[in-house]
């Protein structure tokens, strides 16, 4: 059980994980038993219910979980939260960079019985594309557009383009998205104290589970761009308007509630709590 809760280089293996036949091998190679079966291996370990082969992703935050991060939370929060007035919406939004369409040499074959769809392996490069994309946090619906660069003049493009589509009678747009500088550069900052309508909010750095316009772009990954196979840029902008055009014909909102801010609130309130002071001990 120690070895198994050890890096593999710590005992001088060149493996980025173990596995039973590989713990198995080590414990014979130490001299720790004779002989020993992965099998009797995984036994243990389900019985200590460790499993060394699987690994979670995590970042260890180089912004600070101090106060202005627990402001921006709960201030995030409450924007997806809150029943909203009727002239007020909140857009999510945020860019999908570099989509390449990877024409094939061979067409998609559709599945069969007994068989699956077919994708060929090899295909060309042919440039990419930026979707940037708006998902409004309480209908669900998606507003798009497709841009060869991700700039502020991109951006601007994009809150023309939903500066037009918005009914007149929203006159207060929540704009909730990351902190990049696309988001809040000077051109922006400009075009904004000319568009009042518009307010910005961003999540707090290495949050962007918080934006759930990044739900929407897994469906779009899961649904769409899963094995992409379009013959060029047009194509594939033309492909990206139509799923969201098909996606609004059907669109939903995802769930959020103030218990999925719950957790990471109360741990850097504990964090941020000050220290109980110290009892003398009586003489």
């Amino acid at each position: 059980m120690r070895l198994a809760c050890e890096l593999p280089a710590a005992r001088g293996r060149s493996l980025s994980h173990w596995d039973c036949g590989e713990l198995a091998a080590q414990l014979v190679r130490e001299h720790l038993v004779a002989a020993i079966s992965g099998e009797t291996v995984r036994r243990w370990l389900r019985s200590h219910r460790l499993k060394p082969w699987r690994s979670h992703v995590w970042l260890h935050p180089t912004a600070p979980r101090d106060a202005a991060f627990l402001a921006r939370t709960r201030a995030v929060a409450e924007l997806l939260t809150r029943p909203l007035a009727a002239h007020e919406m909140v857009l999510s939004l945020d860019e999908m960079t570099a989509l390449q369409p990877r024409p094939r040499r061979v067409a998609t074959r559709p599945a069969q019985h007994g068989r699956p769809v077919q994708v060929e392996h090899e295909y060309r490069r042919a440039g990419a594309l930026n979707l940037f994309a708006a998902f409004d946090t309480r209908s669900g619906r998606v507003y798009g557009r497709c841009a060869r660069r991700k700039r502020q003049l991109e951006y601007l493009e994009f809150l023309e383009q939903l500066d037009r589509d918005l009914p007149a009678e929203i006159t207060v747009i929540h704009l909730l998205g990351d902190n990049v500088p696309v988001h809040h550069g000077k051109l922006v900052r400009a075009w904004l104290g000319h568009h009042p309508r518009f307010v910005t909010h961003f999540t707090p750095v290495h949050c962007s589970w918080m934006n759930p316009v990044e739900q929407w772009f897994s469906i779009l990954r899961r649904k769409r761009l899963r094995h992409p196979n379009f013959a060029n840029l047009t194509e594939l902008a033309a492909q990206l308007i139509q799923f969201i055009a098909e996606w609004n014909q059907r669109a939903h909102p995802f769930r959020w509630r103030p218990a999925s801010f719950a957790k990471i609130i109360a741990t850097v309130e504990a964090s941020l709590a000050p220290a109980p002071a110290s009892v003398p001990e009586a003489a």
